[in-house]
């Protein structure tokens, strides 16, 4: 019995030594991209009390911190501009971590449900045609592996990787198009994390708290149906694959998702708000938002819900600040498939506005689609004005079509539409007296308006009427 109990105790001590070692999150690895020019955070564990002195190959000083009461330790270390790779050394009570082979660069994270997860894994041609020259020692990647968890987590099980075949089939395609194209651009080392599932609704992806004290947002959560393929409880996905980066310094986040929440629509705007705020507040930054407006696709609803969660979308990108909308109803080759192979486009597209708005390295006239401003009734014809346009319409066809016009009656009729510069002129011979359009206002819709810049226009309606 005194044995067993000496066994037991040193099985205790062994166990909470181990704990207490230092220690570091899966996300700082070796082959990460530090974001650049920043006070990027370095964290982790040890023994309480401890120094923990960091030596950076970049930096002619060492950065030290102590180990708080709890055995948690966090400390900015100063990056320079882009460049590498480096080293960095960490060490604490004895024991001493190295990192190898890092970059400074810049950091973005992707994330959604299946549209932003699609991959060389699901035979996209895009990526397929990309692997055999997927060598490129300058982007780095990280894939966040599907987990879900009932409570915040600290750590995730997954470490950076470089650019290979083997790294890239499973990867978001979005995503390393877009960094692709960063680094294209930039010409500096381009970080893409990846945290995305497919089916998820946006509330898995927002603080259970915001949605539990909410009653409006907790009664459209309720609604979400169990599936067997995704969770569907709020913020369990928030809890782990999202909040354990929150240390890592990022310059913004690129989002597509909105089809799992297509049947409580009228809650999204509120619901994105919520989310992206949290996650801005998690970072202590306001760092840019960009993402992708829901696609063409044939839901069989007997109403637009699509269309109603589209017009959602379009309120977030013109009332939230920092963020950005990329329109894709041109880039669909099926409606009855709910993933347009398409990802190179929707990439660049992404890609255009942080290199526009967050880098200011472009000056691009129209890299924004435009986005249904306002309108005005002159006699027999309505004048509809955008944002996000400068240089002009065009129609790609011979009439513009999923054109539509109403009067009084609420009863909307096929239009005619003629561009006059930046002004859509919609009449019909059927409404004499109109006051409402609607464009491209339909689940499946993939009109032919588009600015000179070959952005499509997003769908909209001047009415609020109740379907």
């Amino acid at each position: 019995m005194k044995r067993m109990f000496l066994l037991t105790c040193l099985v205790t001590v062994f166990q909470l030594a181990c704990f207490a070692q230092l220690r570091i999150p899966h996300v700082l690895s070796d082959n990460m991209v530090l974001q650049r020019n920043a006070n990027a955070n370095i964290w982790g564990w040890g023994y309480a009390t401890a120094e923990v002195a960091i030596k950076a190959s970049w930096l002619e000083d060492t950065v030290k911190t102590t180990v708080d009461p709890g055995g948690r330790w966090v400390v900015q270390v100063p990056t320079t501009r882009a460049g590498g790779p480096y080293e960095l050394e960490i060490r604490s009570a004895g024991s001493e971590i190295t990192l190898h082979n890092i970059l400074l660069g810049d950091v973005w994270l992707c994330s959604g449900q299946s549209n932003m997860e699609w991959s060389g894994n699901n035979r996209l041609p895009e990526i397929l045609a990309e692997l055999p020259h997927a060598n490129n020692s300058q982007i780095r990647l990280l894939q966040v592996s599907r987990t879900a968890a009932d409570y915040p987590q600290d750590d995730i099980s997954n470490n950076w990787q470089t650019l290979d075949a083997e790294s890239l089939r499973p990867f978001s395609a979005i995503g390393y198009f877009v960094a692709k194209k960063l680094h294209a651009e930039l010409d500096v080392p381009i970080g893409i994390i990846n945290a995305s599932w497919g089916g998820t609704p946006a509330e898995v992806w927002t603080p259970a708290y915001l949605i539990e004290n909410d009653n409006e947002l907790r009664s459209l959560a309720a609604m979400q149906g169990p599936a067997p393929y995704r969770p569907k409880e709020a913020g369990v996905l928030w809890n782990s694959m999202i909040r354990p980066l929150t240390p890592f310094t990022l310059s913004g986040f690129y989002w597509y998702q909105g089809e799992s929440n297509v049947g409580t629509w009228w809650g999204y705007d509120k619901l994105m708000r919520a989310m992206v705020t949290s996650w801005r507040m998690a970072w202590d930054a306001e760092l840019p938002f960009y993402f992708v407006q829901i696609a063409p696709f044939a839901y069989g609803n007997e109403k637009p819900l699509a269309a109603l969660l589209r017009e959602q979308q379009a309120m977030t990108a013109t009332t939230l600040p920092n963020t950005g909308m990329v329109v894709v109803s041109d880039l669909v080759d099926n409606i009855k498939d709910i993933h347009p192979i398409q990802k190179r486009e929707v990439a660049n597209r992404l890609a255009a506005i942080a290199l526009n708005e967050h880098y200011g390295t472009r000056n691009d006239d129209d890299y924004r689609s435009p986005l249904y401003k306002g309108y005005e009734v002159q006699g027999n014809t309505i004048a509809v004005s955008f944002d996000h346009l400068q240089n002009g319409l065009e129609v790609k066809g011979n009439r513009i079509t999923d054109l539509y016009i109403a009067g009084a009656d609420g009863v909307f009729h096929e239009a005619e539409g003629n561009i006059n510069g930046n002004v859509l002129l919609v009449s019909s011979p059927k409404v004499a007296a109109p006051v409402a359009v609607r464009f491209g206002f339909s689940e499946t819709a993939m009109p032919n308006l588009f600015n000179k810049s070959g952005l499509p226009v997003a769908p909209f309606r001047t009415d609020s009427w109740a379907f």
